[in-house]
């Protein structure tokens, strides 16, 4: 399997050129479905069809630096892997508006950004997210691309995580894959989140997955339950097990 760049930041730099009106909307669809309804055919829905003018600002920000070239070299240097699909993994990158999109929610946006790209993996998208509210850097660009690379990698060989012990599984190969344990912080006390996993790690629950991975503070704000996560994450106890 390889993967090789698809080109959208002059896409939707077109589209945010556009008046704020229903016009846009509208345009913003046949993008992303190609005229069929429920379709797939541009992968940008990670992007705010109404954003406001700091999303044209960021794409700005991100062609300066050379991304989707960033992410082209990025994917050359990766070894190919041995799987069943003779065809390319095209990887395009999602801006997630963070800031100013009523309808984005950072946090279950990156659960969903993570954890369910079957309808990216069956056609053959990887959709690395970027959020509005982050400072770039080409070695952001590099990591982010090879952390969504590597979760789309995890699919084609082992289908989708569904328990809490799978959904482990997928970011213990990431990282292990990557250098995205350099942000482990400071070791907490792991115990508690620890005894958590292993008693629950056979559970598909959404709301026990997410709160496991993000805490009881974010869980809380949603309205989802809690169980008492609150000073390591799922993703920090992870980097731990790498």
């Amino acid at each position: 399997m390889t993967f090789e760049v698809l080109p959208v930041l002059s896409a939707m730099e077109a589209l945010y050129q556009k008046p704020i009106t229903i016009e846009r909307f509208k345009t913003y669809l046949r993008m992303l479905q190609g005229g069929v309804k429920g379709g797939l055919k541009f992968p940008i829905g990670g992007f705010n069809p109404m954003a406001k003018p700091h999303l044209l600002q960021k794409i700005k920000e991100l062609q300066l630096l050379g991304a989707e070239d960033v992410i082209a070299t990025t994917l050359s240097n990766l070894t190919p892997i041995n799987t069943s699909s003779k065809h390319p993994i095209q990887v395009a990158l999602n801006i997630a508006d963070d800031e100013k999109g009523g309808w984005t929610n950072r946090y279950t946006t990156d659960f969903d950004s993570k954890f369910n790209i079957n309808a990216l993996v069956t056609r053959n998208f990887c959709t690395p997210y970027f959020w509005s509210s982050e400072i770039y850097t080409k070695r952001l660009i590099e990591e982010r691309t090879l952390e969504y690379v590597y979760r789309t990698l995890y699919w084609r060989l082992n289908g989708k995580p569904r328990s809490l012990e799978e959904h482990v599984q997928q970011e213990r190969y990431v990282y292990k894959h990557t250098n995205s344990i350099r942000s482990l912080k400071e070791k907490n006390d792991d115990t508690f989140i620890k005894h958590f996993y292993h008693t629950h790690k056979k559970e598909e629950s959404y709301h026990l997955l997410f709160n496991f991975f993000y805490g009881d503070d974010i869980s809380s704000s949603l309205g989802y339950p809690t169980h008492g996560i609150k000073n390591t994450n799922g993703f920090e106890y992870i980097k731990t097990l790498v």
